[in-house]
């Protein structure tokens, strides 16, 4: 019996890599994606068991580059996708309303709510009956902080596409979920922050730390399997107490 196939953008390092590795882990064939980071990507797929994971270029702001992904990776291993995971996102530097850039938030909205659209349409067409469909945002949907509006935003727009797409791809026993982490040990985290910067969002938390990307894989790789048959529509917060 082949594996599922799982597709995972946004897959060439941070979380994303580290769902690609939880995946392969449990079972499944993947199939991720990366912007430009070639070599981190191919070094990814060079570092797990043989012909268990292909890497893939994709905009994820172009759909017809999200279709060929879906097309090449079925075609690659011979079998429609169980998974997909919507992990493809940006962030700018933080600042407040009245600051803020408006060529920055153009940017994030190009990417985090234009980009997650084009996956998460396609893949509810492309995802076989009985699979699962799981995005990344972030638990600063529901905590406020200065300067992280504009991008907070852009997540909140994508929670509102999954808890719709939960009541129409029920039908096909399809789970739709989100994954919203609290400050996380990425690049992404870690762009335009300082060490005061960093101490300040490990505060955030009673346990005065930061979470790594394995901490959120464990909480995607458990929406993927079947011991979460009756999570449906949820968005799952993994924060270390800050929501």
């Amino acid at each position: 019996m082949s594996k599922p196939l799982a597709i995972v953008f946004g897959g060439s390092r941070g979380i994303g890599a580290a769902c690609v590795r939880a995946l392969t882990d449990d079972g499944f064939s993947v199939a991720f994606t990366y912007v430009s980071s070639a070599d981190a990507a191919h070094a990814l797929a060079a570092s797990l068991a043989p012909n268990v994971a292909r890497a893939y270029q994709a905009d994820v702001g172009d759909p017809e580059s999200i279709a060929k992904v879906f097309k090449a990776a079925s075609e690659d291993f011979g079998s429609g996708p169980s998974l997909v995971v919507a992990n493809a996102g940006i962030n700018t530097l933080p600042g407040p309303m009245a600051q803020f850039p408006a060529t920055d938030f153009r940017r994030l909205v190009e990417v985090n709510i234009v980009g997650a659209f084009n996956i998460l349409s396609e893949a509810a067409r492309q995802v076989i009956d009985g699979g699962s469909i799981i995005a990344l945002t972030t638990s600063l949907v529901r905590h406020a902080a200065p300067g992280l509006g504009p991008y907070s935003a852009t997540k909140a727009a994508v929670e509102s596409m999954v808890r719709s797409m939960a009541k129409e791809l029920a039908g096909r026993r399809i789970r739709v979920n989100a994954v919203a982490p609290g400050p996380v040990d990425t690049d992404l985290f870690r762009f335009g922050k300082n060490d005061e910067a960093k101490a300040r969002s490990a505060a955030m938390s009673p346990f005065n730390r930061i979470g790594t990307p394995d901490e959120i894989a464990a909480v995607v790789r458990f929406l993927a399997s079947n011991q979460s048959s009756w999570i449906h529509g949820q968005i799952i917060q993994p924060n270390g107490g800050l929501v």
